[in-house]
């Protein structure tokens, strides 16, 4: 009997193979048989593994001892481990076996085969960033092995650098793995032709002036979406629309075509305001920002009231390192019942009269942060009627009266991040302004000032001191935002600079908490500061300090200071300015556009 069983136990064995075998193709047919015989996943391997361990590589595989085999679990589990992406061939050996329960079974070897050991990574049409810059964005290291995924994600690494910062249209084009060496290129597309079309009245490089963009250059979407909004600010069109277009064959260039819908730039302006000192006034203007089409902007126009102004201006505002700017105009103004000041206490009331003429002319310099300003001003000023004078008052205004010719001089540091919707980073410029007897003037003295402003987000100085951003009030694009302005001045004569030309502080400018022209002299220092909480995207909270001093010798322990709240609302007519300001002796409320600086 022993020897009959153990015939039937060989007999069992000799059929194993053919019934694996029968198994393994009755598995893909579309009808499996349910009596295909179920053989059991006796144990399971890899082979052909130097760096990656069997661990790892079976962490992802379903096909499990004990298992039966299942031919749609094998091949997910050969996708899987090629997925892994350390493997250029992957695939399964089958091989009889003893079952965990002792009986038949399958023996399940993956076999794979390593993708080369990374030796070098090298990349080329890469200007924007260095190589050894790309290489920081880089997991995968020489010395190990090369895994596909990996590097997928390197190069997402690359292109999302390359796309926060602009480079929008930057991509890999390329990828060439030769043994153990790595070549990335990379396409950086450039700027082909740029294409104006729409324009019947704007010349058309008053419109490419602003489109810096030129043939050749990289193709920035930061760079190009700041050139359209400084172009759609000039006021000069109902709608700008862009669209991109490559040459044939040529991926690497980008084709910018800019279609312009004109509107009217002339208008005519009524103008109604009032003054706690000047009272109410109101006039006509008329101007024109594109006059000619050349962005020229003129305007004429007069007020009328207890301060009485005519004025023709014409300006063209725009300069760069190969432009000059220019501007020049005329001015008469009469001023009656004026108060004057003396150190901040008043002395009389008075009648002003001024004619001034003056034309200046502008450039950037090669580094075009600097730029200067020069301007010829004549000033022809008179005085009269002094009268409600306080008892024992002192008038040092009108002795000085008569022409005073100038020459201004003026150099500018502009480092604010132009890209952005909001101002951040600093202005700094000096100025120096000399009256020469020698030009037709009765005055000659030398006044000289500098003045810096500072502009800096405080998002995340807020949110590091825990402080919540009420409703997401203010994003990234509409910060809170710190503001600050210093201004230093003086002049070569303690008391020798007539009234017109002394330094003044006061008013809704300068100190918000005091009469206009309350302080004045031959030096000056100022500071404003401004805490902007916007509150929505046409309204915003502003808490402001102000300090400063004007006089003839700057005593700088005799400051004079305000605080205050204001709300700025966005019209459009511009940003409303209202500001209530508290100092030393009464508070007071201004109206304005725009901010103060």
């Amino acid at each position: 009997m022993r020897r009959i069983s153990e015939e039937k136990g060989r007999e069992r064995l000799s059929w194993l193979p053919f019934v694996i075998l029968l198994a393994i193709l009755l598995l893909p047919s579309a009808v499996r048989a349910a009596d295909a015989p179920a053989i059991p996943v006796a144990s399971v391997g890899v082979s052909g593994n130097n760096q990656v361990t069997a661990e790892y590589i079976l962490g992802v595989v379903g096909t499990k001892v004990g298992q039966n085999l299942d031919r749609d679990t094998l091949q997910k589990d050969i996708e899987a481990i090629y997925n892994q992406g350390f493997f250029s061939f992957v695939d399964a050996d089958l091989q009889p076996g003893t079952g965990p329960d002792g009986g038949e079974g399958v023996i399940v070897t993956f076999f794979v085969q390593e993708n080369p050991i990374i030796e070098s990574i090298t990349f080329e049409g890469n200007t924007v960033y260095t190589s050894e810059q790309l290489m920081k964005e880089v997991f995968s290291q020489v010395g190990t092995v090369f895994n596909r995924a990996f590097f997928r994600n390197d190069l997402d690494r690359i292109q999302e650098r390359y796309h926060k910062n602009g480079y929008v249209m930057v991509r890999v084009s390329d990828v060439q793995v030769q043994g153990g060496d790595i070549h990335v290129t990379i396409l950086e597309p450039r700027v082909g032709n740029v294409i104006i079309q729409g324009n019947t009245r704007t010349k058309t490089y008053v419109i490419r002036r602003e489109i810096k963009l030129k043939e050749g250059d990289l193709f920035n979407v930061n760079h190009f979406r700041h050139q359209l909004g400084k172009l759609q600010g000039l006021g000069y069109f109902e709608d700008v629309n862009v669209a991109f277009d490559s040459p044939e064959e040529r991926d690497d260039l980008v084709d910018l075509i800019l279609t312009v819908k004109e509107k009217r730039t002339a208008s005519i302006g009524l103008n109604v305001g009032y003054g706690t000192e000047s009272g109410l006034s109101g006039g006509l203007t008329y101007g024109d920002t594109n006059l000619f089409g050349r962005g020229y902007n003129f305007e004429v126009g007069f007020d009328e009231g207890d301060e009485a102004s005519y004025w023709l201006t014409l300006s063209s505002p725009y300069m760069d390192s190969e432009t000059y700017a220019w501007r020049a105009g005329v001015r008469y103004y009469t001023y009656d019942d004026r108060y004057y000041y003396r150190k901040g206490v008043h002395q009389f009331r008075f009648d002003e009269e001024s004619f001034i003429v003056y034309a200046g002319i502008g450039k950037k310099f090669k580094n075009e942060d600097w730029s200067w300003f020069l301007t010829l001003r004549r000033q022809d000023t008179s005085y009269d009627d002094v009268h409600e004078a306080v008892p024992g008052y002192i008038d040092d205004l009108t002795m000085w009266q008569g022409v005073n010719q100038t020459v201004d001089l003026q150099f500018t540091w502009d480092k604010r991040n132009p890209y952005l919707s909001y101002s951040k980073g600093f202005v700094w410029d000096t100025t120096f302004e000399q009256a020469v007897k020698a030009l037709g003037g009765e005055f000659d003295y030398l006044k000289y000032w500098t003045q810096v402003r500072y502009y800096t987000p405080l998002n995340h100085i807020f949110n590091d001191l825990g402080i919540d951003n009420i409703e997401g009030t203010w994003t990234e694009e509409n910060p809170l935002l710190l503001a600050a302005r210093v201004r230093v001045g003086s002049a070569t004569k303690d008391d020798g600079l007539p009234a017109f030309a002394r330094y003044s502080l006061g008013g809704m400018n300068t100190l918000r908490g005091y009469n206009s022209r309350s302080f004045e002299g031959s030096n000056v220092i100022l500071g404003n500061f401004e805490l902007r909480v916007p509150i929505s995207d046409s309204f915003s909270l502003v808490g402001f300090y102000d300090v400063g001093n004007a006089d003839s010798k700057m005593d700088w322990d005799d400051l004079h200071d305000n605080y205050g709240v204001g709300v700025r609302v966005k019209t459009p007519f511009g940003n409303l300015r209202v500001d209530y300001a508290h100092g030393e002796d009464e508070n007071r409320t201004y109206f304005g556009f725009g901010e103060m600086f």
